[in-house]
């Protein structure tokens, strides 16, 4: 083994105080009600945004995180930092959530695609995916609604 120098840093949780409310999810529709909240109103028709609310085994929420934010058409979402957010809020599952700003509540096949590779990377550290919201000022799209959660 090589030994080095230089020291490395211990790794902890930080979390800031909110000012979202906790609540137990039972419907889509309140899923949707709630990322409003979370979701900048002003730039809801803007610029286009993930959000993720993690949630305890009672389906309440433990926590949210800002996943990614980028431009008119379009973000990038890393996996990866999902997840450890996940895993540093001791979730056991979540929902995902991103705005459309032209108002269209149609899934891309790039929506799709990044839906199914984090349910498959959460289903393997067991934090189930519960949902993907695509939401607009003017309503919501479930993927569980809409029955495209693959088991």
């Amino acid at each position: 083994m090589k030994v080095y120098n230089k020291t490395i840093p211990e790794i902890k949780l930080k979390a800031k105080n909110g000012s979202i409310r906790k609540v137990k999810f039972t419907k889509s529709e309140d899923c949707y009600k709630y990322f409003l909240e979370i979701f900048d109103e002003e730039s809801l028709e803007v610029y286009e945004q993930v959000m993720v609310v993690f949630l305890n085994n009672a389906n309440e929420t433990v926590g949210w995180y800002k996943a990614s934010q980028g431009g008119i058409t379009g973000t990038v979402l890393v996996v990866r930092l999902v997840l450890k957010a996940a895993i540093d809020c001791y979730a056991t599952s979540m929902i995902i959530c991103h705005n459309h700003p032209s108002g269209r509540l149609v899934p891309s096949e790039k929506d799709d695609n990044i839906t199914q590779k984090l349910k498959r990377a959460s289903d393997l550290i067991d934090i189930k995916l519960l949902d993907h919201l695509i939401i607009t000022t003017y309503g919501f799209y479930s993927y569980q609604d809409e029955g495209k959660l693959s088991p």
